[in-house]
């Protein structure tokens, strides 16, 4: 009868790394990642199967296993009396070398058969494998042997090193993390030194892990100020970031937000539009109110309302005068009345311009072009009226003439309120149809809001003025052709050159009224009405108040009449 041997099954021929001693430790590390399968067809032995694919990360991991046993060795306080050994074998990141490496650490690499199952080394512990997968087939196969898994170090342990650092683990089992920061500085004789400048240490707490001695750092070019590490500086607010084509992320541009728009944070990617009534300041940082702006009692305001107000005193004062004197042939000559009408509708004109100024409203925008109007229509008509008396007059001298009788009082009455009703009618239809209204104006300036009388209907507004201007060259043409008529005292002469000043006036202003910006458009329509009225005023009453006042003596039938 045989009795029973003990034998190896085979020789795995794995790479190892082995070393004798009282302990043995073993150890699995993937030293290569990939094996190659020997042909299979059942003929013959299957050769070992070949590791490939060097793994120097996980070399590294054998060495340091090697490293650490040896240090060990070689400290007397650590395991007096006690040599520990290894055994370490490459798994070549695969199971079934991780299992083969896992026996043979239990049984040793010799071929041998005895009686007795000798041989086999004392492991007490195996590091190893680092792959999940393989390490449950080594931890399965380990089992039975009661040998631990070291895979990720022994928890609860705590020793100091030859150098004096103090080792722990953690609950996980993972070293407790803890580092030198060093500092490349290059000393006075041109060599590079690795100066400790800082500490990373984990045991310390959240918060704490890190100290840094920024005082010893020496950075590039031998600063002690830290370098920027950006490639553009934060944009401070009332700018956005413009991206630079081409270049990475971090670099940029720090545009200015446009006129209206704002950004109140660092690094804004867009700026904000302001409301519609507000603007951006100075510094493009917040929305502020538009400045409003109007022809207000300011220095051109008081300035064209003093202008006004002397104007309608000098008006009143010749209306005193021609009252006083009403009398006189001066006076007397061609309707007086008509004369006075004169007087009390530029009056009403020098007034009507004061309207114009202060903050646009319902009211006074809807006032102040009709007011307008009608004055001017009044006064134009009153002087057609006077013109066509003066015509009138002379016609009548010629023998047999009785055209007077046909143009007295009445009929210059009816004249000068039916000119004037038509207006009337035209402001009546204007403000029915298509009133004035305050209307804020932004395109000339976006940054103000210029409060301005909307005329409403352009067309009714320029049939106001075209009919101004259609009654004073009525008034021109005739009074032109009577220019030359006998007399020391034609006034038709003075109302053609009143004329000529009241048409090159209006004319004038139509260009200057289009192309004049917010509060100008009305100061240039309030200077229109007081230059044509102080044209008016001079023209046609100057020349007699010279002569009433100063030249008493010319005030005769016989001098009016001449020859």
């Amino acid at each position: 009868m045989t009795e029973a041997a003990c034998t190896l099954q085979g020789n795995f021929k794995l790479p190892a790394l082995l070393a004798d001693g009282d302990i043995i430790i073993g150890g699995l590390f993937p030293m290569h990642y990939r094996v190659l399968v020997p042909e299979l067809n059942y003929t013959y032995k299957p050769a070992a199967s070949a590791c490939q694919g060097f793994d120097s990360r996980s070399f590294r991991w054998a060495q340091t296993m090697r490293l650490a046993i040896k240090e060990i060795n070689e400290n007397p306080n650590l395991l007096p009396n006690i040599t520990l050994g290894y055994k370490i074998y490459d798994s070549c990141a695969t199971h079934v070398a991780a299992l083969r490496a896992t026996l043979s650490v239990l049984n040793g690499p010799k071929e041998v058969s005895s009686m007795m199952c000798s041989g086999a080394s004392p492991v007490k512990a195996i590091i190893g494998d680092s792959g999940s997968s393989q390490s449950i087939i080594v931890s399965r196969t380990l089992q039975p042997f009661k040998i631990p898994m070291l895979q990720h170090y022994i928890q609860k342990v705590s020793f100091t090193n030859s150098l004096g650092e103090k080792i722990s683990f953690d609950e996980n089992g993972d070293p407790i993390a803890s580092y030198d920061v060093m500092n490349w500085q290059r000393g006075a004789d041109g060599k590079i030194w690795f100066v400790t400048v800082g500490l990373y240490d984990t045991s310390e707490g959240a918060g704490n892990e890190l100290v840094i001695n920024e005082e010893a750092i020496i950075w590039n070019s031998d600063q002690t100020k830290v370098p920027s590490s950006v490639c553009t500086e934060s944009c401070p607010p009332g700018t956005r970031k413009g991206v630079r084509r081409g270049e990475p992320l971090c670099c940029f541009d720090c545009l200015p937000c446009a006129d209206g728009e704002i950004s109140n944070q660092t690094d804004s990617i867009e700026c904000i539009q302001c409301p519609v009534d507000f603007w951006s300041n100075a510094e493009r940082t917040e929305c502020i109110p538009k400045e409003i702006e109007y022809l207000t009692y300011d220095e051109m305001g008081v300035t064209l309302t003093v202008i006004a107000l002397f104007g309608a005193c000098l008006t009143i004062g010749v209306l005193a005068v021609f009252l006083h004197y009403k009398n006189t042939p001066m006076v007397r000559v061609n309707n007086s009345e008509l004369s006075f009408f004169i007087l009390l509708s530029l009056a009403l004109c020098f007034l009507s311009s004061i309207a114009f100024i202060g903050e646009p409203a319902n009211w006074s925008c809807m006032f102040r072009h009709t007011v307008f109007s009608i004055t001017f229509s009044l006064c134009i008509s009153c002087i057609l009226g006077k013109t066509v008396v003066v015509l009138m007059a002379f016609k009548a001298t010629q023998p047999g003439s009785n055209i007077m009788k046909w143009f007295g009082p009445i009929q210059q009455r009816i004249m000068i309120s039916a000119c004037t009703s038509v207006q009337i009618i035209i402001c009546a239809i204007w403000l029915i149809a298509m009133p004035p209204f305050p209307s804020k104006n932004t395109k000339y300036q976006s940054s103000k809001i210029i409060l301005e009388c909307d005329v409403g209907s352009t067309l009714a507004f320029w049939c106001v003025l075209g009919y101004i201007g259609v009654l004073a060259c009525m008034c021109f043409v005739l009074a032109f052709l009577a220019r030359k008529l006998p007399g020391n005292f034609n006034e038709a002469k003075y109302i053609t050159f009143s004329m000529l000043i009241f048409c090159a006036v209006w004319i004038a202003f139509i260009p200057a009224y289009v192309s004049s910006p917010g509060k100008y458009t009305v100061a240039v329509e309030i200077f229109a009405i007081l230059s044509s009225s102080f044209g008016l005023l001079f023209c046609i009453f100057a020349p007699k108040c010279y002569i009433i006042l100063l030249k008493p003596q010319k005030n005769t039938k016989q001098y009016i009449m001449g020859k």
